[in-house]
C-alpha cells in the first residue's frame, strides 16, 4: 500500500510538473533560438540533483554525448542564400531588406569558408563545462586514480569533443588512468546506419504526407515579397519554399558562432512564422527518429546495438570495485533515437496527428541541442552491494522512464536492464 501510494504522488507530482512546463510555442516566443532544433545550443543547466536513497553513492557514470556547437556542415547551406540573392541585386530586385540580408549572409559565409562542420569555440566550451560539472556533481567516480574510457566515432568533430572533455578531466585530477580512442572498431555502435530503417521516411506516402503538412505550415509569401522588389520575379526566378528553407538555417546556425548577440536572421520572420518553421522540422525528426506509425513505428530500433552496448558494458563495470566512467561522443542521430527507443520522458509516444506532437510533449530541442547527452549514473552502498541502482539524465538534467520506482528519478539496475532486453529482444523476434 504504502509503495503504491508512492508511486500515485510521484506520478501526481509529474503530472503536475508536465502542466506547468511551457508549451514549445511559448519557449520559442520567448527565445526563437530553439526553433533552430538540432542547432539550438546546450541550454544553461541549473537543474537540482534529487539525493540519492540513504546509503547509495555513485560509483560509475557510462555516458553517450553529441559533439559541440559546429557550423553548418555543407557549403550549400551559405551558398544558396548568397547566390539567389546576388542573382536578385544585380537585376536590381531586392529591396533594401533584402541588400541587408545578403551583407549579412556574407558575413556568415566569410567566417565558416572551408570550415563546414568544424566545431566551434562554444563547442569546445560547452564540453569543458559538462565534465566540469560531471565532476563537480560525482567527485567519487573521477578521484584518486580512476579509470576512464573514452571513445569517439571519426568525425573530427567528435575527436576533438572528447579530447577536450579529457583535457578538463585531466586539469581537474592529473592522476585519472585515462584511455582514448576513435576508431572504425567502434562504429557498429557509435554510429551505427541502418539501412533498411533509414529507407522508410524516403517511402513516397510518407513524403507525400510531409509535404502536403509543410505546405499548411510554412507560409513564405510575406518573406519573399520583404526580400524581393518584383512579384514577377518572385513567380518566376525564386524557389520560396527552398529560400525560406535555407533563411531559416542560417538563423538557426548563428547561435553558435562568435556573431551570437551581434547579429540576427530571426528578425526577417513574424513570431508565427519562426514557430511553423519549427513545427516542419519538429515534425521531420519525428518522423525519421520516432516511433511515427507513418514511417512503420520502428526508427528507434536503428540504436539498438547502442543500447545493447551500454547494458553489456554496465553489467561488466558493475563487477568491478571502481569501474571510473565511460564516455563517448558521437551524434545527434545517435541520441535522439536512443531517447525514444527507451522511452525517455515519454519521448516514445505513437503520434499520428503530427499537430499534436508539441501537445504530447514530443519536442526536437529539448533533446538534442549541441552538446546533448545521456548519463546514466550508477548508485550503491559497497561493491558487495546487489541492489544497484541507476539514474539517467537528459542534458544534464533527470529523466524519467515508465517504471515504477519507491525513489524516481533512481530505478534498480535489475528492472532498467530486463525493460532494455525486453525491447531489444522483442524486435530480434
Amino acid at each position: 500500500m504504502k509503495k503504491q501510494l508512492t508511486i500515485f504522488l510521484l506520478s501526481t507530482i509529474t503530472t503536475i510538473c508536465a502542466v506547468a512546463q511551457p508549451s514549445a510555442r511559448e519557449e520559442i516566443m520567448q527565445n526563437p533560438d530553439l526553433a533552430a532544433s538540432n542547432s539550438a545550443i546546450y541550454p544553461g543547466v541549473t537543474a537540482q540533483q534529487t539525493p540519492a536513497p540513504h546509503g547509495k553513492k555513485p560509483f560509475y557514470l557510462s555516458h553517450y554525448g553529441r559533439h559541440g556547437s559546429r557550423y553548418l556542415t555543407k557549403i550549400e547551406e551559405y551558398d544558396y542564400v548568397i547566390r539567389i540573392l546576388k542573382w536578385a541585386d544585380a537585376k536590381d530586385k531586392l529591396t533594401p531588406l533584402g541588400k541587408d540580408v545578403l551583407r549579412r549572409a556574407r558575413l556568415l559565409e566569410k567566417q565558416v569558408r572551408n570550415r563546414w562542420g568544424d566545431m566551434t569555440e562554444l563547442g569546445f566550451q560547452q564540453h569543458r563545462d559538462i565534465v566540469r560539472r560531471m565532476t563537480q556533481n560525482y567527485p567519487g567516480i573521477f578521484k584518486g586514480k580512476a579509470n576512464i574510457d573514452a571513445r569517439s566515432t571519426l568525425v573530427p568533430r567528435c575527436v576533438l569533443s572528447m579530447s577536450t572533455a579529457l583535457q578538463q578531466l585531466t586539469a581537474i585530477n592529473p592522476r585519472l588512468n585515462i584511455h582514448q580512442d576513435a576508431s572504425q572498431h567502434d562504429l557498429h555502435y557509435m554510429n551505427y546506419q541502418d539501412k533498411k530503417l533509414r529507407e522508410r521516411p524516403k517511402d513516397s506516402v510518407a513524403v507525400a504526407k510531409y509535404n502536403e503538412y509543410c505546405r499548411q505550415h510554412q507560409k513564405w509569401d510575406r518573406l519573399m515579397k520583404s526580400l524581393f522588389n518584383d512579384t514577377t520575379y518572385i513567380r518566376e526566378k525564386v524557389d520560396g519554399e527552398r529560400m525560406n528553407y535555407h533563411l531559416f538555417r542560417l538563423a538557426g546556425s548563428i547561435q553558435n558562432t562568435t556573431y551570437h548577440g551581434q547579429l540576427t536572421l530571426y528578425d526577417i520572420f513574424t513570431p508565427d512564422e519562426i514557430y511553423h518553421n519549427w513545427l516542419t522540422a519538429n515534425a521531420s525528426w519525428y518522423l525519421g527518429f520516432g516511433h511515427a506509425p507513418l514511417t512503420g513505428g520502428e526508427q528507434p530500433y536503428t540504436q539498438r546495438h547502442l543500447l545493447k552496448k551500454l547494458v553489456e558494458d554496465a553489467d561488466s563495470c558493475i563487477r568491478l570495485p571502481k569501474p571510473g566512467a565511460q564516455l563517448r561522443f558521437g551524434h545527434d542521430t545517435m541520441v535522439l533515437p536512443l531517447v525514444c527507443l527507451i522511452d525517455l520522458n515519454g519521448y516514445a509516444s505513437v503520434v499520428g496527428d503530427l499537430d499534436s506532437l508539441p501537445a504530447r510533449g514530443w519536442v526536437d530541442y529539448r533533446v538534442f541541442p549541441m552538446a546533448c547527452n545521456l548519463q546514466f549514473v550508477f548508485y550503491r552502498k559497497n561493491p558487495k552491494d546487489q541492489d544497484v541502482l541507476v539514474k539517467i539524465l537528459l542534458n544534464e538534467r533527470e529523466a524519467t522512464l515508465p517504471l515504477d520506482s519507491d525513489s524516481t528519478p533512481y530505478y534498480r539496475w535489475s528492472d532498467v536492464r530486463n525493460y532494455f532486453l525486453r525491447k531489444l529482444n522483442a524486435y530480434e523476434k
